[in-house]
């Protein structure tokens, strides 16, 4: 079955970004190609538990497994050690990113408390956008009275887009809630 988000990209978004962006072609215009989901652990990497139970509500929010990241080297003044847990990330590709994105932008970030809008500051020169959340709960399959500590949360969209215009336009389509207001931090 094909996601909702996928066919309403296919059949209403895709052409209102090539009259908005005049693309000749279909293949012209800018589209998400993965969604990565990462939590840093911190302090919590010495302790097995806590990793695991990042690991599963990483699981739980993007459905499928999450993977355990380990530091490459060991510095002694950020306390790291090589192969030591760093993370847990997790990369959505497909219909598993359509309805993730779905989930997103009408479940989750409407319930971030005070929310404003996402910063237009987080789109990178090669057209990618990264915002972060400071709670994990905002989910709605991870559990309130199961979770041991409130994490935060980085999100990466990683899209065809050549530019920071094309990248806006895109996920103004998606009804991403980009703040036009907001001040460099």
């Amino acid at each position: 079955m094909i996601p909702r988000l996928k066919n309403i990209y296919d059949k209403e978004i895709l052409p209102k970004l090539m009259t908005k962006l005049n693309c000749a072609n279909k293949h012209q215009v800018p589209k998400i190609l993965k969604v990565v989901l990462n939590i840093g652990l911190g302090e919590d990497a010495s302790d097995a538990k806590k990793v695991k139970a990042s690991q599963d509500d990483l699981s739980s929010i993007a459905g499928q497994k999450a993977i355990v990241t380990k530091f490459r080297k060991s510095i002694a003044n950020f306390k790291t050690r090589k192969g030591f847990a760093a993370g847990v990330k997790v990369t959505l590709r497909s219909s598993k990113m359509y309805e993730f994105i779905d989930r997103l932008v009408n479940i989750a970030l409407p319930r971030i408390k005070d929310f404003r809008g996402l910063s237009p500051n987080g789109i990178d020169k090669f057209g990618n956008y990264s915002f972060g959340i400071k709670e994990h709960l905002i989910f709605p399959e991870i559990n309130y009275d199961k979770v041991d500590k409130i994490r935060g949360m980085d999100i990466t969209l990683v899209t065809t887009s050549k530019n920071k215009e094309g990248t806006e336009e895109l996920l103004k389509e998606f009804n991403f809630p980009i703040n036009k207001t907001s001040t460099k931090n």
